[in-house]
């Protein structure tokens, strides 16, 4: 799979290639790209035929969705690489949470 530069799945993995396991059947239709890119959402990395196979939203503190399962090789010692970028995107949430729940009267 090719990761897009200058995307957040790039960065978390810290290459421009990288191996994952894919096993659905299903995927994104194509034709819909454009649109989807149009909406907001970045197309951050594709299979070998430009099929897509991750999205981000780079506005969010961390939405990405991916084709593959990156919980299938992610283990407590060695940890996926995305994994443990949403464990860092939720801690770094945590004051802001906080926040909002003492507010509330």
């Amino acid at each position: 799979m090719v990761l897009l530069s200058r995307t957040r799945a790039a960065r978390l993995y810290g290459a421009q290639e990288a191996t994952e396991d894919y096993y659905c059947n299903y995927g994104v239709n194509p034709d819909y790209r454009l649109r989807l890119e149009a909406s907001g959402l970045r197309v951050s990395g594709v299979g070998g035929e430009g099929e897509i196979r991750i999205v981000e939203l780079p506005e969010h503190p961390f939405f990405m969705a991916t084709l593959f399962l990156p919980q299938a090789r992610s283990t407590a010692a060695s940890p996926h690489p995305l994994i443990a970028g949403y464990a860092a995107a939720v801690a770094a949430g945590q004051p802001a949470r906080r926040r909002l729940v003492t507010a509330r009267p």
